[in-house]
């Protein structure tokens, strides 16, 4: 299996592995450091090596940081992980709310007469110690650049990854990696930037047509690139990744050993471009004060997706929701008390295997079942390992990497007989869903301008969710990609050709957990008629296809529109994944999309 459920952090663990380090603190003069979920890459993740959050605190999400003091240890996490931090941490470990509380508010409560803080250069942006340094001005309290401190404690860090590189073929990519540089290099001329430092793999990769395997579930190589002005690149990469590629990247993108990097970007003349959501500071200082901030210049033009990426993705889709409906008449066949959570994951990573262009899954699969479904970004361990029981409620979130597309959808399913507030819960959140489905929306608008409409059934409850709405999708690439996203915070304009999750969702601590989610691209929509021909409107089509479970559903609380949507959204599935599965799996399926 791609999946496995050994337990790979425990609370245990940490009270001496954060002495040993309050040791190396005490040793080096320093009254606190930072250990961020972070690598040199600045992506969203990160290798075995650089898991050093975890390591530390025994903390596994996605997002998050320790500021480790002498005598306090803050565990900073936001809304979604608010619940896992509990199980997973020990006491003497402070879980802390964040971002409503800034590191900079909390060091200046900690640490009243000063202090100095050590971070590592390379896991932290320029932006990120701005903001904080900004909060502490004139507290006595200072950030100090140095050598990562939790490396000297763990004994046993695992070694660089080292996977080879691969080419992506242009079938899929829709775009020459040639073509990519010019049209690149000829936006950076028209800004008066010579070149631009790029770290984040997936825009790497997405750039020079290559994929990889040195993040798990993230088909990307860890490496870094500057593109220069006249469309060359300069790849610095471990050479040992490049025997596949060497041909691909041809004469135009020179590759030089990882260790060239820093020296390479110090000698750079002219305005080089750095984005500062993204860039270490340790090569923001080798720029100096020849930077020009700017945006990360492959970001854009990788969330709009390309014909034959869109298609790719329809295509990848299909084939996903066939596998998916496979688990899913197989779950509806077993009895209550007769599964438990691993089990569930281990059939469907068995349908998806079929499939001979899935590469790997795109994350760990969430299968959490009763109050386990409330832990958002569950996963499901050889130790809490639940068996589902009559009246629980099954949240499933799992996606696949295939060639020609990345997938992520996630079901709850009604085990047995459902409680009757979960089902009037079920029934607002996807009543969002189909809201966000069905919106129109002016180019121009932000994730942060329409997203209301996906919490607006829960909210009328008095009820809400503390994760965003929905997040960019790549291409063959990451299953969380920026810029674009559909959040409170998120300013970045949507464009056609981006692909985004919608999946409201609610969670109730200790009972029960609801999350419903398709991916939908954004393309332009037709006039209807009496509408405004002249305006530029935007909507979501919807890219997954699997039934939702009717007998979550209140049909009582629904609208006519909602429930309209959703029996041609059923309808449409039937058609779509009937002729792609099983004889058994279509029985099941008739029935699963029958109107409500």
């Amino acid at each position: 299996m791609f999946q496995t459920f050994e337990v790979t952090a425990r609370p245990e663990q940490g009270p001496p592995r954060l002495a040993a380090l309050r040791e190396v603190l005490a040793v080096e003069g320093l009254d606190g450091f930072v250990v961020p979920r972070a690598d040199a890459q600045q992506g969203e993740y990160v290798s075995a090596r650089d898991e050093r959050l975890a390591w530390l605190t025994g903390f596994t999400g996605s997002a998050g940081f320790c500021v480790v003091l002498r005598d306090i240890a803050g565990v900073f996490i936001d809304g979604r992980y608010r619940t896992q931090v509990k199980a997973q941490v020990a006491d003497v470990y402070t879980p802390v709310p964040w971002p409503e509380t800034s590191m900079g508010e909390w060091l200046k409560t900690q640490l009243p007469d000063g202090g100095r803080i050590g971070f590592d250069p390379w896991l932290h942006t320029p932006g990120q110690i701005e903001a904080a340094e900004k909060v502490l001005a004139g507290t006595g309290v200072s950030l100090v650049a140095c050598d990562n401190l939790v490396d000297r404690c763990w004994p046993d860090q695992p070694a660089p990854a080292a996977a080879p590189a691969k080419v992506h073929p242009i079938e899929f990519a829709g775009e020459s990696h040639d073509d990519k540089r010019a049209r690149l290099a000829a936006t950076l001329v028209e800004d008066g930037v010579d070149a631009a430092v790029i770290t984040l793999p997936d825009s790497i990769c997405w750039l020079l047509n290559i994929r990889g395997a040195d993040i798990a579930r993230n088909p990307v190589v860890q490496c870094f690139a500057i593109l220069r002005g006249t469309g060359k690149v300069d790849l610095f990469i471990d050479p040992t990744k490049l025997e596949e590629v060497r041909g691909h990247l041809g004469p135009d993108v020179t590759c030089h050993p990882i260790e060239a990097f820093l020296d390479a970007v110090g000698s750079l003349e002219g305005p080089v471009r750095l984005d500062k959501s993204s860039v270490p500071c340790v090569v923001a200082d080798a720029v100096g004060a020849r930077v020009s901030w700017g945006d990360d210049p492959c970001a854009l033009p990788k969330a709009c997706k390309n014909a034959a990426e869109i298609d790719g993705s329809a295509e990848a889709h299909l084939r996903d929701g066939a596998a998916v409906v496979e688990l899913l008449a197989w779950l509806d066949a077993q009895a209550p008390g007769t599964l438990t959570e691993t089990q569930v994951v281990g059939q469907l990573e068995q349908a998806r295997r079929r499939d001979n262009a899935l590469q790997d899954i795109s994350f760990e699969t969430i299968s959490g079942t009763g109050p386990n479904g409330a832990i958002m970004h569950y996963r499901v361990t050889e130790e809490t390992d639940s068996t589902l029981e009559d009246g629980h409620l099954l949240v499933l979130d799992s996606g696949g990497q295939y060639l020609d597309g990345t997938t992520d959808i996630t079901r709850t399913i009604a085990i047995g007989t459902p409680p009757e507030d979960a089902c009037a819960a079920f029934t607002r959140v996807l009543s969002g869903m189909v809201g966000m489905s069905r919106l129109r929306w002016p180019k121009g608008l932000s994730g942060r301008d329409i997203e209301a409409i996906g919490r607006a059934p829960l909210w009328y409850a008095h009820q809400d969710f503390d994760h965003g709405l929905g997040h960019g999708v790549g291409a063959y690439l990451s299953v969380h990609e920026g810029p674009q996203r559909l959040s409170r915070v998120s300013t970045v304009p949507l464009e056609p050709g981006m692909i985004l999750s919608n999946e409201p969702g609610y969670y109730r601590e200790g009972a029960f957990g609801i999350r419903i989610e398709n991916l939908v691209v954004a393309t332009v929509a037709e006039a209807p008629p009496g509408g405004d021909a002249h305006r530029v409107m935007l909507c979501g089509r919807t890219r997954t296809f699997a039934p939702i479970d009717r007998r979550l559903v209140v049909p009582a609380l629904l609208d006519t529109a909602t429930r309209d949507w959703i029996n041609a959204y059923h309808a449409e599935t039937l058609e779509k994944i009937g002729p792609r599965v099983s004889d058994a799996a279509r029985a099941w399926l008739v029935s699963a999309c029958a109107p409500i």
